[in-house]
């Protein structure tokens, strides 16, 4: 099927409302709301996302005027299919076993990175499949020194992203570290020994979640949704997205949302200009480093 080259702004205004009720019902938020008020995930919650993105790819097919929103549909089918199926698979091989005699960080964080990494490979080669090339989904390195537009409150002045790349990933990691002393507990002199020898899977584990959740959660998106609903919006809606999907992470709750949203608004926009994955991986590996380090100093854990 072919690729739709522009969109109306009339079609827009059909398509922004549609894709930010189908981003929003099938983000964490009803989980969120499910768990916080009842304790409990109700076992149907899956399946009916799923559902609900299988209607819309059908209403695509069916209806020509929605057309356009057609690989939104199937980028989301792709993603919550391959993570229900790749988790199965991997729990039916017991595969938490494998990691047993690892220290519980690794058991902990490697048991998620380990399908997580599967989820992203795969998902790699289905979007290669549906959109043709890397560059269709940013899976490329794209122009590093490209000029970055102002942001607001910011950066007024355009600067090229080989400067503000690694500017914002160190700024996140300022950011995280200053939140994790003030919020969570000093890191003693032993887990800082405990530590040290855990760094190659800090690293590794910074790569794999970086990737995995860049192209779980934005790069496919943003692909799929530029045309339909204009970079804007696709940006702010993969943002909110992956902000809501940080609600039980580190930090948690409201401000791990906001503190996700505001890197994953600025991941996404370097990704749009730049046309490329580079430096959305960079700052989300910086970031992941801090984090995963300070788990495994012990000075927090995920989910609170």
């Amino acid at each position: 099927m072919a690729l739709t080259s522009a969109t109306s702004k009339p079609e827009r205004k059909l398509f922004i409302p549609i894709a930010w009720a189908i981003t929003l019902l099938v983000s964490l938020l009803p989980d969120i709301f499910f768990r916080e008020l009842t304790g409990t995930l109700p076992a149907w919650l899956y399946g009916a996302k799923v559902i609900l993105i299988i209607a819309l790819l059908l209403a695509c097919l069916l209806w020509k005027r929605l057309r356009p929103l057609w690989l939104f549909a199937t980028v989301l089918l792709a993603v919550y299919l391959l993570e229900g199926l790749v988790s199965r698979f991997y729990q039916a091989l017991n595969y938490t076993a494998w990691l047993q005699a690892a220290s519980p960080f690794v058991q902990n964080i490697g048991s998620v990175q380990i399908p997580r990494a599967t989820t992203g490979i795969l998902l790699v080669l289905i979007m290669l499949a549906l959109m043709g090339r890397f560059s269709r989904f940013f899976l490329v390195k794209g122009k590093l020194d490209t000029p970055a537009a102002p942001i607001p409150l910011i950066m007024t002045r355009p600067s090229s992203w080989r400067i503000l790349g690694p500017a914002i990933a160190g700024a996140m990691c300022v950011g995280l570290s200053v939140f994790t002393f003030v919020f969570g507990s000093l890191p003693s002199a032993q887990g800082l020994k405990s530590a040290l020898p855990l760094l190659p899977f800090v690293l590794l584990f910074a790569l794999t979640n970086s990737f995995g959740e860049e192209m779980l959660y934005r790069a496919p998106w943003l692909g799929a949704l530029e045309v339909p609903v204009g970079a804007a919006q696709a940006l702010l809606m993969t943002a909110a997205y992956f902000g809501i999907g940080h609600f039980y992470g580190v930090p948690y709750g409201i401000v791990g949302v906001i503190l996700a949203f505001i890197p994953g608004w600025l991941m996404g926009k370097s990704m749009l200009e730049t046309r490329g994955f580079t430096w959305a991986w960079f700052i989300h590996f910086c970031m992941d480093t801090v984090i995963f380090f300070f788990i495994a100093l012990g000075s927090v854990r995920p989910g609170g």
